[in-house]
Formats: structure tokens, sequence, C-alpha cells
């Protein structure tokens, strides 16, 4: 009796270990839902490519750390590195982020064969300091972080299987001819705070990367809008540049455009139509030297206009017919720092049924006194104890700080984790 005992009490235990593999499991995540527009602009640690069997324990490098559970991962970051160490055949995924690395010889990747991932980013490295075609024999390389270093130049060649390259926070002014050449299914690239100008388009560098969806440009010095970009593009980044203008018609080649980013630059007139974009989600034009409004296509869902200077919002310009059966989807506009004097009309609400919220903030009326709008609450969204606590609650709420409002949104910001 005591040894069934024994044995019924393994047999719970067994069945409690494997109950417990899955039960943090959503299955959702797998079979359910929409997909998350950001996932295809970050590597996926399960995808991993077919490598031969290999004893264990596996082979790593003594600078660094190869978790048992993560036998294709060898992590050598943080550890004050000045070179790179040799990296074993079967790695995948390579971090050697934070480091003091300025250099990136071809030695330690002589025998690399199945790496998808390396990231190279927080250290000192420089383009000449690159052996030449270290990355490019890289055949199954899909994502290279290497932003946060010193590089002045766009690191070419490259291997065509690249999808995310990662180049911000460094000196890069140019972009040969020939730098993005050969790379088919690049989907992401980030060259934010470089040293770009309006230079690098004369030999159009973008317009062959038919599968791009993700360009971030912003933080440089491009005074015109980029040329000949691909109508693959969802997601564009231009914020903190010295644009001015944007030619009519431009948007007519970026069907797909999902988000556009364009704050702190020097726009001041934007013609009528010039982002009725069909699949538009979110548009920021804030800090700019806006004075008027303009179109709002029915996808949009997120304006952002503050620290312009607009005076008047006019409501049918923005909305200038109502279709019942193509409801706008606009639920958010921002306009702190303009120059209202009052809040903006009520048609706006038979326009844009499903807004809940417009951001007055402070106005810039006057130079020596700011002045407050209210901000109205609406009440055929609100229960009437949700709309007794709103009107309670709503000078707090007109206090909230720019900081909170750029907070609120990055969900593809370049250097988001």
């Amino acid at each position: 009796m005591g040894i069934l005992s024994q044995l019924l009490i393994l047999h719970l235990l067994w069945a409690a270990s494997v109950f417990c593999q899955y039960e943090d499991y959503d299955f959702e995540d797998e079979y359910g839902g929409e997909p998350d527009h950001q996932l295809p602009y970050y590597f996926n640690p399960n995808t991993q490519v077919e490598v031969p069997r290999f004893p264990f324990p596996v082979e790593c490098a003594r600078e660094c750390f190869c978790p048992p559970a993560f036998p294709l991962s060898m992590y050598c970051d943080h550890r004050k590195l000045k070179t790179i160490p040799n990296i074993p055949s079967h790695v995948q995924q390579l971090y050697l982020q934070n480091n003091n690395i300025e250099a990136v010889p071809a030695g330690p990747f002589t025998n690399v064969t199945f790496i998808r991932e390396i990231n190279l980013s927080y250290n000192k490295i420089k383009f000449h300091m690159i052996d030449h075609g270290v990355f490019a024999k890289l055949s199954n390389l899909v994502q290279l972080h290497l932003q946060h270093n010193e590089l002045e130049e766009f690191p070419f060649p490259l291997p065509s299987s690249l999808e995310r390259l990662l180049l911000g926070f460094n000196k890069i002014s140019q972009l040969p001819g020939n730098a993005l050449e050969g790379l088919p299914n690049m989907t992401m690239l980030d060259l934010c705070n470089n040293l770009l100008d309006d230079s690098v388009f004369k030999e159009k560098p973008f317009s062959n990367m038919k599968n791009l969806m993700q360009l971030n440009l912003c933080n440089n010095k491009l005074q015109t809008m980029p040329p000949d970009l691909p109508p693959s593009l969802r997601h564009l980044s231009l914020e903190n540049n010295s644009i001015s203008h944007i030619p009519e018609n431009y948007f007519n080649r970026l069907p797909q455009i999902i988000a556009l980013r364009m704050s702190h630059n020097n726009l001041q007139n934007i013609p009528h139509n010039t982002f009725n974009l069909p699949n538009i989600l979110e548009l920021n034009l804030g800090h700019n030297k806006l004075k008027q409004v303009f179109y709002i296509p029915r996808s949009l869902q997120h304006l952002y206009i503050e620290n312009n200077e607009i005076e008047n919002i006019n409501v049918t310009v923005m909305c200038p017919t109502l279709d019942p059966l193509n409801i706008k989807q606009l639920t958010y506009i921002r306009v702190d720092h303009n120059k209202l004097t009052s809040p903006i009309s009520t048609y706006a609400f038979f326009c844009f049924p499903l807004i809940r919220t417009i951001y007055y903030g402070e106005q810039n009326v006057t130079v020596s006194r700011p002045t407050q709008l209210r901000t109205p609450v609406f009440r055929r969204f609100l229960t009437p104890e949700e709309f007794q606590e709103a009107e309670e609650n709503n000078e707090s709420l007109n206090q909230e700080t720019e900081e909170d409002h750029e907070a609120e949104d990055s969900y593809f910001h370049p250097y988001y984790h």
C-alpha cells in the first residue's frame, strides 16, 4: 500500500509540472486577435533557422554567457569588452551592446553560419574599422543593431537577407547610391539622429526597397520631403528636421501610410487634401508654424497639431460633408499652445462622432497671459456617474503636462523596447 501511495504522489507531481508548463500560455496570442503592427519590425527569437544538432553543454566564449534555456543565444553585453570574442558556429543571436568595442574584424565571424541577429549598439565603432564584407557574408542575418556608435558612413555591403537595420545616433552624412542596393527583404530602416541632408536624395537611395514598411529619418538636417519613397511604406518619421513644404500630391504614391510624424519642422501651409490617405491612423504635426487646419481623412484616429499658430479651427475644412455610411474615426485631437480664443464648434461632434478628447491645454493668445479653454465632456459616451466625475475633474484634466501627452503614444518610436 505504501508503494502505491508513493507512485500516486509521483504521478500527481508529474501532472502538476506538465500543467505548469502551459499555465501562463495565452493561446489567443497565437490563434486570435488582430496582428500587432510592431511585430514585423522587431526580431522574434522563437523564429530560428534549422541548425545541426550539437552536444550539450554548447560552446560559449569565455567572456560571455550562453544560457542553457537559450542555447542559440550568446550574451556578451555590459562587460566592458574592447574586442569581439570568437563566435561559435551555432549561435543565432549575438548580444554585444553597451561595451567599448571599436572595430568589427572578420576573424571572430569566420565560422559563423546561422546567425540571425547581432546587437552592437552603444559601442565606439567607426566605419573604417569595420572589415569590408564582414556582414555581407552572413547569409541568414535578419536584424543588425548599430545605433549609438561613431559611424561616419553607411556600413555596406550588407547581406540580402537583412530585414531590420538600426543606425540611429551616429554621424552618417551620406548614403552612396549602391549602399541600399541588394536589400530586397528590408522592412525597417532607422537613420534617426544622424547628419543627413537633402543631398542624400540625389541618387534616390530608397526607391528600390520594395518591401520597406518603416523609415525613420528624424533628427537630421532635411529641408525637403524625401522623394521616391517606396509605396510599401507604412510608418514614416520625419520629426525634428527643417522641412517647410509638402509638395501637392506627395502622398499619392504612399497609400499604405499608417503613421506619419512630422513634428518640430517649419511647416506653414498644408494643401487641403495633402493627407487624404485611406489607411492613416496617426498624424503628428505638432511644433510647426501652421495657421490653418486641413482635410481629415476617414481613417485618422489621433491628430496632434499642438504648438502651432492656429487661431481658428474650421471644422467644415476638416470635414466638408457628412456621410453616415463612412463615419470618420477621429477620437483624439491635441490643440494646446495655439492661438485659439474659443472651443471648436459643436459641429465637430457630428463630423467626428467617435471623438472622446479635445485637449486644449493653454493657448498662446497673448505673450504675457496664456489662455485656458474649457475642455468639453462628451456626455453621450459616459454613464451619469462618469459624466459627473468628469465634470468635477475637468479643471485637473486641463492641467495635464506636455510630457504626459508626448509619453502617450510611442508605438513606432525607433528606440522603444
